[in-house]
């Protein structure tokens, strides 16, 4: 049984499940140097993505849309070829008294110039069906809560079970842009424009507020303002407003409350003013998950929670809900975020038919490294592990393109920029190539038997989700990867691994005595990975390119290249 599922707005992707086992998920900004959230403005896109794995569209038994903007359907206008399609799907959100695995059962899919059947679920059910099938819940067929919050819906919590999935309740009347609106009113973003959000603004924030410090009254300021904007009648609003899927009244009441914040807190510092919004969200959430989940302690014997939307990126919120006790285990898959949206769509379909089941998978199920010839500039020798620890402990970076590239939005050791962190300059290096703000961390990829010995608390993270303290003795043997604030965006990796990045890892900690790396994502300004080493090469601001046992030298690349560079922004 083939299953194809497609998203097709906003970080457009299209996955391929077959007999329970994902095959791929092309995500769109990771081909061709595509900017990041491409859309799927063609479904000649699905058509090459299946050719890719020899597959025609024919071969496919079922195709499913993933449901978007639209309050009893989504709508979307597209081509096939130079033909123009219109399509219809579900909604965000399921509508008030539907299952959330309610489908839209339609025909007029084109691909190679053939009409298709397709499925639609819901928006929101995608993102619990890809939480919920990746899991280690799963696989033991045991039930979990699963908290959705995405940028256009209020924080709704669900309860999966193998053979169904029931709505609970929306925990408050907040959508998932909060974070971003904040960004809209207070620091280094704040704009005028208040009728869109830009994307990356949550992410960077989740940077910026490291510059600040939690303040009480802050706090309790949005405590106090939030009573009267949002909870006076939350649970009412959160009824009335939950099946109205056009963003722009919550959005609205968001401006108006972070206007009514303004005025109080003039004579505060942005960034004391955003770290302690962070704080109240953590809390808001923390507190009202718990009351919801206690109200329905009588839903299962073992408590486990899936975070699954946008808002799953925030690794603090991550490890609040860890740390809180409530839960048994706390699973987020490596794309929350609508990257994983394609899968979800064809996980509904399984579920329609099979129930909820465990999906096999491998975070390294997107796109091949494309074959490409060596640049003029460049020399190309083969690289043996060991060698190229040699370079990376010289603190030069290393571009390292490995097999198929990471599922989600994070750079994993597939398509990653490493370098030593021993070199307190070479977060400010790293930050300075690829043009990002000098508060932005780099995070640590790290051999997972020795992370506990480093961070705390160091337990497994392959997927960098939950927020680690670099231990006191450790701080100034790797300051390159050590945030403001002490912590680390942590991602481990098991030596038992069979992905390239365990070997240098191994090779490294050989040299050095670490038994970690510096790691950002190798990709051009405000684009997906890079496709080919040739890419790399061209972008230039690396002068090591390794792919796949090939190592691509930039010719007189100086020895004092880095450091040079370094010292003159710093």
């Amino acid at each position: 049984m083939r299953i194809c599922g497609i998203k097709l707005t906003h970080d457009g992707a299209v996955a391929l499940i077959e007999d329970g086992r994902v095959v791929f998920c092309l995500e769109q900004e990771k081909l061709n140097n595509n900017p990041r959230y491409q859309t799927i403005d063609n479904l000649d896109s699905v058509v090459s993505a299946l050719a890719e794995h020899g597959l025609n569209p024919s071969d496919v038994d079922q195709f499913v849309i993933d449901g978007w903007d639209g309050e009893f359907e989504s709508q979307f206008e597209v081509l096939s070829g130079t033909t123009t399609v219109k399509l219809k799907g579900a909604p965000y959100v399921e509508r008030q008294g539907d299952s959330p695995l309610a489908s839209r059962d339609r025909i007029g899919l084109m691909l190679d110039g053939k009409l298709y059947p397709y499925q639609s679920y819901p928006h929101v059910t995608g993102h619990v069906a890809s939480a919920y099938c990746t899991s280690s819940f799963a696989k033991s067929a045991q039930s979990a809560f699963c908290l959705v919050w995405d940028g256009c819906m209020f924080p709704r919590l669900y309860y999966v079970e193998p053979h169904g999935i029931r709505f609970i309740e929306c925990l408050f009347p907040m959508i998932g842009h909060a974070y971003a609106a904040a960004g809209h009113h207070f620091g280094p973003y704040r704009r005028a424009d208040r009728t869109s959000w830009d994307l990356g603004i949550a992410g960077k924030l989740m940077a910026y507020i490291a510059l600040g410090a939690p303040d009480e009254e802050i706090i309790a300021t949005f405590q106090e303002l939030y009573q009267a904007h949002f909870a006076t009648d939350a649970e009412g609003a959160c009824h009335k407003l939950a099946q109205i899927n056009s963003s722009l009244s919550p959005l609205e009441a968001l401006h108006d409350f972070f206007d009514a914040c303004a005025l109080r807190l003039k004579a505060k510092q942005a960034e004391d003013i955003l770290a302690s919004f962070h704080v109240f969200l953590e809390r808001l959430l923390v507190r009202t998950i718990a009351d919801v989940v206690q109200r329905h302690s009588d839903l299962a014997e073992v408590r486990n929670l899936c975070i699954a939307g946008g808002c799953g990126l925030n690794i603090k919120w991550n490890s609040a809900f860890r740390a809180t006790g409530l839960f048994d285990d706390v699973w987020v898959p490596p794309f929350p975020n609508d990257s994983g949206s394609a899968i979800g769509a064809a996980c509904c379909a399984l579920a329609a038919q099979q129930g909820f089941k465990a999906l096999e998978w491998t975070v390294y199920s997107g796109p091949a490294v494309r074959p490409s010839e060596v640049p003029p500039g460049w020399d190309g020798a083969p690289c043996t592990m060991g060698e190229l620890a040699a370079i990376l402990a010289s603190d030069k970076p290393v571009i390292f393109l490995a097999g198929r590239a990471e599922l989600g939005p994070r750079a994993l050791g597939g398509r990653s920029i490493l370098a030593a962190a021993s070199w307190e300059g070479m977060k400010d290096h790293l930050n300075d190539v690829k043009l990002r703000e000098h508060f932005r961390p780099v995070a640590p990829i790290c051999l997972e038997d020795r992370a506990a010995e480093i961070f705390s608390p160091g337990v497994p993270d392959p997927y960098m989700l939950f927020d680690h303290q670099t231990r006191p003795e450790w701080r100034d043997k790797i300051p390159a990867v050590v945030h403001l604030d002490g912590s680390a965006r942590l991602q481990t990796v098991s030596r038992t691994s069979q992905h390239k990045v365990v070997e240098l890892l191994i090779a490294y900690e050989k040299l050095t005595a670490i038994p970690l790396l510096c790691n950002t994502s190798a990709n051009l300004h405000g684009r997906g990975f890079f496709p080919d080493a040739a890419a790399a090469c061209q972008w230039g601001r690396i002068d090591h390119v390794w792919c796949d046992g090939l190592l691509w030298t930039k010719k007189h690349a100086t020895k004092d290249a880095v450091r040079t560079t370094s010292v003159a922004v710093a």
